[in-house]
């Protein structure tokens, strides 16, 4: 799975997968319940799937809720990666627990470690997220087909809404023969949207950006118009400081935050401790400027309740809701 490296120079660094695109391209799929081959466009490739998988692996978190509400995980025989309980109820924990680790081995830019002879000898019909070395080339000239999150496309993306969380659910229907069930989980989502939207209705606006802190230093980025981070904060009732940058994600600097002066931050990060990623943004020399920092208005999150567009996105949308007073 990709990240981006993100947030304030001196003291921020958000994982190169995210970065993997400034945009994306659609995913779309052809071919009616239960009427195979299905094929799917995914970052312009057509991959075609002739029968429901069901030899799965896993390479990144962001397909879980998907495929658990799809009723579908059971399909997943193997993982590697990183997974953190706080994205999943009681029942999708256990049911990951049960799934064979191939190793959750990351650099310290959260990027998965693992070769593709390694996903090769276990001749999955369907691999789910590329990490770097890992290539669709590489799968399909041995029969496996691979998707990855549209938002993640070579190509890059157009802006981000919540239609794409809606798409990809379609689109895993067609894959899994779940048309019923996705169509089922959108009309939920939908409805959770349109309740934090009407919360947020008539509420004096206020301003957010969303960084991507990690302990340790480095560049930063911040996220545009083109990530999630966009229409989530537009759905809570705030409006983006970066909203006018055409970007799913760019580098940023302190001095450009301070001048934004966001009213709220929302820190993402991959795995850890949420209170050292918070630390790496308020003990930086001059975050004492930021009115942000002074109220103590953060919330520190992990990255799938942003990025890619799943449920957990909504999820992310109600716990930005609530944790500003928005809901």
């Amino acid at each position: 799975m990709r990240y981006l490296p993100s947030v304030v120079a001196l003291a921020l660094l958000v994982t190169a997968a995210a970065c993997g695109a400034d945009d994306t391209s659609d995913t779309a799929a052809s071919g009616a319940a239960g009427d195979y081959p299905v094929t799917i466009d995914n970052c312009g490739v057509d991959v075609t799937v002739d029968a429901p998988p069901e030899r799965v692996v896993l390479l990144e978190s962001a397909p879980v809720t998907i495929m658990h509400d799809l009723g579908v995980l059971d399909a997943a025989v193997l993982r590697a990666g990183a997974f953190p309980e706080a994205y999943y109820d009681d029942e999708t924990n256990a049911a990951i627990a049960g799934i064979e680790s191939l190793g959750d081995d990351v650099d310290t830019s959260g990027h998965l470690q693992i070769s593709q002879e390694v996903i090769i000898a276990q001749q999955p019909d369907l691999v789910l997220g590329l990490p770097d070395g890992i290539t669709r080339e590489g799968l399909s000239g041995v029969g496996i087909d691979a998707l990855i999150q549209p938002v993640y496309c070579p190509a890059g993306v157009d802006a981000t809404t919540f239609d794409d969380v809606y798409e990809q659910i379609e689109t895993y229907g067609r894959v899994f023969d779940r048309t019923d069930e996705a169509d089922a989980l959108v009309t939920e989502l939908r409805d959770r949207v349109a309740t934090v939207e009407a919360a947020a209705e008539g509420a004096p606006e206020r301003t957010a950006a969303v960084l991507f802190p990690t302990v340790g230093g480095g560049s930063g980025y911040a996220y545009g118009n083109r990530s999630m981070a966009h229409p989530q904060l537009e759905a809570a009732g705030f409006r983006n400081v970066f909203g006018d940058v055409d970007e799913r994600v760019f580098e940023v600097t302190l001095e450009q935050i301070i001048a934004a002066d966001p009213d709220v931050l929302v820190l993402l990060h991959v795995d850890g401790d949420p209170a050292a990623v918070k630390d790496a943004v308020v003990n930086l020399p001059g975050a004492e400027d930021l009115r942000a920092v002074r109220e103590d208005d953060i919330l520190v999150q992990l990255f799938n309740f942003t990025e890619p567009p799943t449920p957990l996105s909504i999820d992310g949308l109600e716990r930005i809701a609530e944790r500003f007073g928005t809901r």
